[in-house]
């Protein structure tokens, strides 16, 4: 019997969108890393600098989607009135 397609289409679509997160987030810290160790050329740093920057806007977009299905699953009806997360203070 086959699988009804609303069932199993939002995990599979997620799956490659937290796997490029991810992957992105592992690839800005090794640019990151390379950058602070000083020894990349000016041309060198140039790349990494705009790699990264692509990175970021990439990284940035993925979680601003994460955070608007959560409002969704918060609260179905009113997404919008989700209030946004607040960081917890550590004693």
């Amino acid at each position: 019997m086959a699988k009804s397609p609303s069932r199993t289409t939002g995990t599979r679509e997620d799956a490659p969108v937290i796997a490029r997160f991810e992957e992105s987030l592992d690839e800005l810290e090794q640019l990151v890393a390379k950058m602070e160790g000083g020894e990349l050329s000016l041309d060198e740093s140039l790349r990494s600098f705009e790699r990264g920057i692509a990175l970021y806007r990439s990284c940035q977009s993925a979680l601003e989607q994460a955070e608007a299905r959560v409002k969704l699953l918060l609260d179905p009806e009113h997404p919008e009135s989700a209030q946004p997360f607040a960081p917890t203070e550590e004693p």
